[in-house]
């Protein structure tokens, strides 16, 4: 747990590429090696402000993460883009849905609303009345959200063909800290965003260029362009042994683990 103001955090419950790690048949150091930190579910986080809990994507490490973590409410659902590995946990919501009173706001771009509707129609339809079913509230992200104090920013990003963004938090006497999991170029309307944010959470796929990802040159330098007091690298593939990758960087970058938090 890195310190900071009681109240707000945010926790990595996965930091790993859409295949996870280890990957399966891959024999390769990482992938076979006994340090816990090159052992990565896929990408995701979850922030608390006060008493609001906020899950940022549901990929299909969902159930575990929660377990682990203990997680058993949240208020709100956001969305980074609707590649499967953000989405597929779409089911395991259910468990988040039991004890609400209303259904459970989930807040996506255009296209990813529609891809979740497309993807999981019955959850969506009129028809699903059943008591124990995901109940879903579609919020289409159009500018910045509150949930009480904090404040959730959008941050368009480039990656592959699909509409996708990140998200920058603050929150009242914090730190605070943008999120960007899933990308290759940060336009410069989204580095004025980012400028200047305390923490920065960053995808850093592999050492080497990757056509839809940030490799770790990338990485390094949209974090100096952004000026971040201090900077996470995640969404990491098996190319990366943690130790090894850490003992390299510069000094205020790190390495990400599942189940880190980050108190801001």
């Amino acid at each position: 747990m890195i310190p900071g103001v009681a109240g707000f955090s945010l926790t990595l419950l996965g930091t790993g590429t859409s295949v996870g790690v280890p990957v399966i048949g891959c024999k390769c150091p990482v992938c076979v090696s006994a340090d816990p930190r090159n052992q990565r579910l896929r990408a995701s986080a979850l922030v608390r402000a006060g008493k609001v809990a906020v899950l940022v994507d549901a990929g299909p490490d969902l159930r575990a993460q929660a377990l682990r973590e203990g997680l058993r409410e949240l208020d709100a659902v956001i969305y980074t883009h609707a590649h499967l590995d953000h989405v597929a946990g779409f089911d395991e919501l259910r468990a988040f849905c039991w004890n609400k009173d209303g259904p459970l706001p989930l807040h996506a771009t255009e296209s990813c609303l529609a891809m979740l509707q497309t993807m999981f129609a019955w959850a969506f339809a009129a028809e699903n009345i059943y008591k124990g079913y995901v109940k879903p509230q579609a919020c289409l992200i159009n500018g910045p959200m509150y949930y009480g104090d904090l404040k959730i920013t959008p941050l368009p990003v480039e990656h592959a063909a699909v509409e996708t963004i990140g998200f920058r938090f603050d929150y009242p006497n914090a730190r605070s800290i943008a999120y960007l999991p899933d990308v290759k170029r940060i336009p410069a309307d989204t580095m004025e965003l980012l400028h200047g944010v305390d923490v920065l959470v960053i995808d850093s796929l592999r050492p080497q260029p990757h056509p839809t990802h940030f490799s770790l040159g990338e990485a390094l330098e949209a974090i100096r362009q952004a000026d971040a007091g201090e900077a996470w690298l995640t969404h990491l593939g098996h190319e990366n042994d943690h130790a090894t990758l850490e003992a390299g960087l510069p000094a205020g970058v790190r390495v990400a683990w599942d189940g880190l938090t980050i108190e801001l």
